[in-house]
């Protein structure tokens, strides 16, 4: 990365107190941040230090050091000490998740590219007066839209700054909670839905791509089914179940789609496995598909995997 194209990126505040905010690199700068008024960006909250992290754009490339701040600085959910940074990465600082994007994007984002990008100063008088105190507990806790933060990389920085509270995540038609203990998912669910597994629950969530994320206070609630998984053996076999979904080929009903059995039912029921027909019983007694994973004691993919064949052999069809 040249000196030229250093100048051309802008520092994009993706959650936190400024989100939306930008702040412009300009070719052999440096930009210290931390929550000391003198500072270049000035981020009034617990969670950053008073001087916390600097960003350098000097001999045609752009760093990232964090000065041994008591919460510390992450590129990508890695802790850092010193990183080199690239375009689309994220930086989490406090509550602030900070991304650097090319100033043509903000452009087409309908940002202000260039010198125009709001200054801290404008950023921190649009959200009103800063104190130590406001700075924190303004929006009280880590939100942004997950077109912005894809869920895996969300939960990956959550893991590594061992970060406490429940997720809450909102689409147009369901809110999904995930319960995280230092950095570790121990519970999930969908539309607080008792027949939805928690497992299953956060493996389902990882297939949203729209929506907003929030970051709220820890809770003291206890559940009989916790998780015991690490989060990257959970995004592992979460990642591998949707890929063998989309797999199954177009025959994959959407969630909202209603499932009915043929009738006649031409094909002969004693050809199917155990799992089919109960399979078939699910579709019998709930219908549509949503209700069928969530009452089915197999996991999701098991259970697209039956409806699939089942479609695909003339046992039920889509309305």
């Amino acid at each position: 990365m040249s000196q030229q194209q250093a100048g051309q990126y802008v520092l994009k505040f993706i959650s936190g107190k400024y989100q939306g905010g930008e702040f412009p690199l300009e070719q052999g700068s440096e930009i210290l941040i931390g929550r000391s008024s003198d500072l270049d960006m000035v981020l009034v909250e617990d969670m950053v230090s008073r001087k916390h992290a600097r960003i350098s754009a000097k001999n045609g490339a752009l760093e990232i050091e964090d000065f041994g701040s008591t919460n510390g600085t992450f590129v990508n959910g890695e802790k850092i000490t010193k990183s080199r940074l690239k375009e689309g990465d994220r930086v989490l600082i406090g509550t602030n998740i900070i991304k650097l994007v090319h100033r043509e994007q903000v452009a087409e984002d309908g940002g202000s590219p260039g010198m125009g990008a709001p200054s801290m100063e404008q950023q921190r008088q649009q959200a009103g007066p800063a104190t130590r105190t406001t700075g924190a507990t303004l929006t009280g806790s880590i939100s942004g839209l997950i077109e912005e933060v894809p869920l895996p990389d969300l939960l990956q920085l959550f893991s590594t700054s061992r970060k406490s509270g429940v997720l809450v995540i909102r689409t147009e038609n369901d809110t999904a909670k995930i319960y995280l203990r230092e950095g570790r998912i121990f519970y999930a669910t969908i539309n607080d839905d008792p027949d939805i597994s928690p497992y299953k629950a956060f493996y389902r969530v990882l297939a949203w791509k729209t929506g907003t994320f929030s970051l709220e206070q820890p809770t003291d609630e206890t559940f009989d089914e916790e998780i015991d998984e690490s989060i990257e053996n959970l995004l592992m076999e979460g990642m591998r179940q949707l890929d063998e979904i989309m797999n199954l080929g177009d025959d994959v009903p959407e969630l909202t789609s209603e499932l009915v059995i043929n009738r006649p039912l031409v094909p002969p029921l004693r050809s199917l496995t155990p799992e089919l027909l109960d399979t078939i019983q699910l579709v019998f007694n709930y219908g549509s598909v949503s209700k069928v994973l969530n009452k089915s004691l197999a996991s999701d993919l098991e259970t697209m995997q039956d409806i699939v064949y089942l479609i695909r052999n003339d046992y039920m069809h889509v309305e």
